[in-house]
């Protein structure tokens, strides 16, 4: 079978590799349908990402068709439409055992510590595997996994009607935040320094956009008779941003970083405390899958704007390098596999 690979930084190639077989019980074999680049999988490319393990079969986005189910997988039939969830966690730390796999503290990811889904099959654990209705089409059903990024950090924020929310950075993951966020019932404002960025981001409903080389969050609140931000969210990963926000929220506001930047910037604890301000990191996604399809499945959300470019998996190098010098313009490009 086909397998794309990240040999190494900047170097892409297609191999032939045997075709997994199930090697337990709970082993399931699926047939890769659809594949999302994510702006994970780009980092890998570019070699920026830590703990990476080349090559490196890259993708964690992933819809696909059961072919072969293990023994003790019975809760799957061939046929059956999956999503993988990419975390591998060991089950027995302190963040496992309540229900925080996806800071494990020996946590591994598909398409960066293990071999990932942009192959042809693939052998996944049931347990990493969500069904999904087979009227979901499949460049719909790839993208549930992007969504429970924002599902996981909108719930940590506990965003509900009423709120208003500030989004910093209109990437991919900022949009489908904003998209949930509208969903629940919240008032949205993304800012970006991107305009074609933006103008995806008010097409999927935004309220405000805000081009940060033109304008401020501030004066879309004080234009709009907005009292303030109650919730703000990091996905731009710039810390100097995600400091701003101190001083930006409300009291009693909810703060939410997905950035991995490491370098120290200066706050006041005083900013903290003096409004209770809650804060809290967001990675990865625990417990949103079944969330997410459900949204899915009921039609609350519909992401197909979000997708950019359909690449067949045998032009993978060519989608990697059309999302490399051209990301203001793509949101989300696609592999597809079969049809």
């Amino acid at each position: 079978m086909k397998a794309f690979y990240i040999v190494e930084p900047f170097k892409l190639e297609m191999r032939e590799i045997d075709k997994p077989k199930l090697k337990s019980s709970e082993d399931v074999l699926v047939q890769v349908m659809r594949g999302g680049i994510c702006g994970s999988d780009m980092h890998n490319y570019h070699g920026v990402s830590s703990g990476i393990a080349y090559p490196l079969i890259a993708g964690h986005e992933m819809a696909g068709k059961v072919v072969e189910v293990g023994e003790n997988a019975k809760d799957f039939a061939p046929g059956d439409h999956v999503i993988m969830n990419p975390v591998i966690a060991c089950g027995e730390c302190y963040p496992c055992s309540i229900g925080r796999e996806n800071v494990c503290e020996n946590l591994k990811a598909r398409g960066a510590h293990h071999d990932g889904c942009f192959s042809e099959f693939i052998v996944i654990n049931r347990n990493r595997l969500h069904k999904i209705s087979k009227e979901i089409s499949w460049d719909i059903a790839a993208l549930v996994e992007p969504f429970t990024i924002a599902g996981h950090s909108t719930s940590l924020a506990n965003v509900h009607e009423g709120d208003v929310v500030y989004i910093a950075g209109a990437g991919p993951i900022g949009i489908c935040i904003a998209m949930v966020c509208k969903m629940l019932g919240a008032t949205v404002i993304i800012s970006d320094l991107v305009q074609e960025r933006l103008d995806l981001a008010k097409i999927q409903g935004a309220d405000f956009i805000v081009n940060s080389n033109m304008n401020s969050v501030e004066q879309v609140l004080m234009d709009n008779d907005l009292h303030g931000i109650t919730v703000a969210i990091d996905a731009a990963g710039v810390p100097e941003i995600f400091v701003s926000f101190f001083d930006l929220v409300l009291p009693a506001g909810r703060i939410v970083s997905l950035g991995f930047s490491d370098k120290p910037v200066p706050f006041k604890q005083v900013q903290i405390t003096k409004k209770e301000l809650s804060i809290f990191g967001s990675r990865l996604s625990a417990n949103q899958f079944p969330r997410v399809i459900e949204w899915f499945e009921k039609g609350l959300i519909d992401p197909r704007p979000l997708i950019s470019n359909i690449f067949d998996f045998d032009d993978a190098a060519k989608a990697i390098e059309e999302v490399d010098k051209n990301p203001s313009t793509n949101c989300k490009v696609l592999l597809k596999f079969k049809d």
